[in-house]
């Protein structure tokens, strides 16, 4: 009898590890092999077809990822537009947001797969894959991408703004954050490596020029003095400018290499976010270790960090929904 009692007790257990186990489903590679076995080649051809027109939007789209798995996880709740019968503002709308670009190319990609295989494909999926194969067509590391996200049916505003990393982040706070979506320091210098493509708009360090701490006139000590005046007289000319772009890794923004980080040894990072991954020693020797490798090891390093990030707080199974529009939950 006690026996049977055991055995009983522990089919039981395997019945609702198993119940667990699906309501927690695990991504996997390959996820549509069946419900839609061109997905993944239908989104590739897409970004090899338009991306090469506008190269910039790799770094766009690789930006767009990080903000949506920072935000509820890795769910497109990022692409979802204010509705009147919600009556609550978008993790669009969010001041981390507002300059973020690609939703009508994510829109796009979505509309092809859709006239493959209609209501199969997550917009979720799409944000992931399309980061990496962006990246990757824009001479970049190619990275493992497992599928199997579904669409988040929340966005809001206020939570962008509580769990998207400001570039004025020191490093306790940047560390918090990080560690908050399960992930580590190596993965915050890595991460933050994709800063060697792209742009920033001078809002984002501005402060670091003209009122650093709030101190109008102060510029920040930890900003290379020579730098810090190339950015004044050449690009952001005064506090108020909101439209000039900046390199982030300048002289080599549109190529994913090394760069970066040695702009960072120099103290020249754009972000007070950047300066501070080197005021811990952790990371500053994590950054040394990166400058003294090969870009193959950096770029196979980033994209294990870039999968780990892709597996934040991911909806599965019966959980959220696959949305018809990525901009709209379905009705």
């Amino acid at each position: 009898m006690a026996k049977f009692g055991y055995l009983g007790n522990f089919l039981v257990l395997c019945i609702f590890l198993g119940i667990v186990g699906f309501s927690h489903a695990q991504l996997q590679f390959n996820f549509y092999a069946k419900s839609c076995p061109q997905a993944e080649k239908i989104i590739e051809d897409y970004v090899q077809k338009h991306i090469p027109n506008a190269p910039s939007l790799a770094a766009a789209l690789l930006r767009l990822q990080f903000h949506d798995c920072f935000v509820r996880g890795c769910d497109g709740s990022v692409l979802l537009n204010f509705t009147s019968s919600t009556k609550k503002q978008t993790e669009k709308v969010a001041v981390p947001n507002q300059t973020l670009r690609g939703f009508s190319f994510i829109d796009g990609v979505k509309k092809a797969v859709e006239a493959e295989c209609p209501g199969v494909v997550s917009c979720a999926d799409i944000v992931t894959l399309v980061a990496r194969d962006s990246v990757v067509v824009t001479g970049g590391p190619y990275w493992n991408v497992p599928t199997g996200r579904r669409d988040g049916r929340i966005s809001s505003a206020s939570e962008a703004l509580a769990n998207i990393p400001p570039p004025t982040n020191n490093f306790s706070s940047l560390q918090s954050s990080f560690a908050s979506k399960g992930l580590d320091l190596k993965d915050l210098v890595l991460l933050s490596g994709a800063h060697t493509i792209g742009v920033s708009h001078c809002p984002s360090f501005s402060s670091r020029l003209y009122n650093f701490t709030g101190v109008w006139g102060k510029q920040d000590p930890s900003l290379d003095s020579e730098y810090a005046a190339n950015l004044k007289t050449k690009k952001c000319k005064s506090i108020n400018d909101n439209t000039t772009i900046v390199e982030m890794d300048p002289g080599s923004a549109s190529k994913f290499d090394l760069s970066y980080f040695k702009l960072v040894l120099k103290r020249k990072g754009l972000f007070q976010s950047d300066a501070a991954l080197t005021t811990s020693a952790t990371t500053k020797s994590y950054i040394n270790q990166l400058v003294q490798g090969s870009l193959k090891q950096f770029n196979a390093e980033f994209g294990v960090a870039m999968e780990k990030m892709g597996r934040i707080e991911v909806k599965t199974g019966p959980a959220g929904e696959i949305r018809k529009h990525c901009a709209v939950v379905n009705s």
